[in-house]
């Protein structure tokens, strides 16, 4: 067995049982969990009874199919007065009284309550009383409330056309979408593994050159092995964390609420084509890999673990950056900053990936951005190597460019 697939193995074997490890996972499966089942979870502790809500009805139109009960409202239609009625919201037997009446041809609704309504509450019954405004307005054309509501729930066949044959197929809105979300989870996962992972090689190489055990094992290790080792060891680890979370997640979509959960996963990626689904891994996997050559080069510039978060700041700061410009992405992914971070070998992990799947590329833009990060990776593994073997065992103080400045110094 050769010293490298010693030092991999080693290293594997003390990451994943290490306490940090298990922690940081069990962390992700108890938030997936939550969100998973966030709806039962919150009825523990959120009195969820139906809201009581009077309708006083004084138009000529009839509001009982509009205004049905649901699991969170129940309407009731009663004929009393308001005096009456108000004194049930004082006494907490009604919690909002709905008085719909006739203005200038329009409808004007009073929302009496004693205690001030939820927002999700407000916005529920307010969205009931437009549409029933709009069903009365149309009603005034002398139409009947079927023929009304079949007016206000039409909806149009909408089909789209590329007669640009160069440009390839247009991608459908539903298509857009599904892709827009696919690629903000990806992003999610890609900051999160590269600051986890970063930080994880950073602070190991710190730590060993710190204690100067690096200084002892590289008496029998040459410093290339031992920064290779790093890299695969530490990938190694983060694939393995990857493949439990993602086996996690797909037994409760697949298994929970009789799989309901699964379908919806399944119609978003129905409309996800492989091609995609290829350059997402792609950038994922080589994003993960630059960002480690990077910490794993950091690792060897620094003195003590002390001083492993000064050194990553650069790195954290940039994938931050990339980060929230792919947030600003949902709202419009076809923005110039958007085109602009996907050409960034650094941010393109996170971006490119929501250009190609909600917006019209062509081709050769994908290509050229994992290009770019393909040869990125290859000068930064080269370059980090020449510079590990002569920082690791090179001690200095300082910020960052201190310390390459003394590493150059020293070994030239």
């Amino acid at each position: 067995m050769s010293k490298l697939s010693i030092l991999v193995k080693q290293l594997y074997k003390e990451k994943v049982r290490g306490k940090s490890f298990i922690l940081m996972t069990l962390l992700y499966l108890a938030i997936i969990t939550v969100v998973m089942y966030w709806s039962d979870i919150k009825a523990l502790f959120v009195n969820d009874e139906a809201l009581q809500i009077a309708l006083v009805n004084e138009t000529p139109v009839e509001l009982e199919p509009i205004f049905a009960s649901n699991d969170d409202i129940t309407f009731s239609y009663p004929t009393e007065s308001k005096e009456n009625l108000y004194k049930q919201l004082e006494d907490e037997k009604l919690d909002a009284v709905v008085i719909v009446s006739d203005e200038n041809e329009s409808i004007k609704a009073e929302i009496a309550t004693y205690t001030p309504l939820k927002l999700n509450d407000q916005s529920t019954i307010s969205s009931l009383i437009q549409y029933a405004g709009s069903i009365y307005g149309i009603q005034q054309l002398n139409l009947t409330a079927e023929e009304a509501e079949k007016i206000l729930n039409s909806e149009p066949i909408i089909t789209t056309t590329n007669i640009n044959e160069e440009s390839g197929n247009a991608k459908s809105e539903d298509q857009k979408q599904s892709g827009l979300w696919v690629s903000y989870g990806v992003g999610i996962v890609i900051y999160f593994f590269v600051m986890s992972f970063l930080s994880i090689i950073t602070t190991d190489v710190a730590s060993e050159k710190g204690s100067r055990a690096l200084e002892m094992l590289l008496v029998s290790v040459k410093p290339g092995t031992h920064f290779q080792s790093k890299i695969l060891g530490t990938m190694l680890v983060a694939l393995t964390q990857f493949g439990v979370i993602f086996g996690f997640l797909f037994v409760l979509l697949r298994f929970t609420d009789g799989g309901s959960k699964w379908e919806i996963v399944q119609s978003i990626l129905s409309d996800i084509s492989y091609s995609y689904v290829f350059y997402v891994l792609a950038f994922l996997l080589l994003t993960v890999v630059l960002y480690l050559i990077i910490g794993a080069l950091f690792g060897s510039l620094v003195s003590k673990v002390e001083e492993a978060s000064q050194v990553m700041m650069p790195a954290m700061m940039i994938t931050l950056i990339g980060f929230y410009v792919m947030i600003s992405g949902i709202g419009n992914p076809d923005t110039i900053l958007i085109k602009i971070f996907s050409y960034i070998p650094l941010t393109s992990g996170m971006v490119m990936p929501m250009r190609i799947g909600a917006t019209d590329i062509s081709t050769i833009e994908p290509i050229i951005s994992l290009v770019l990060l393909i040869v990125t990776c290859i000068a930064a593994y080269i370059l980090s190597l020449s510079f590990y073997k002569r920082s690791v065992l090179t001690y200095s103080t300082g910020g960052i460019i201190e310390k390459i400045k003394t590493v150059l110094k020293v070994t030239t």
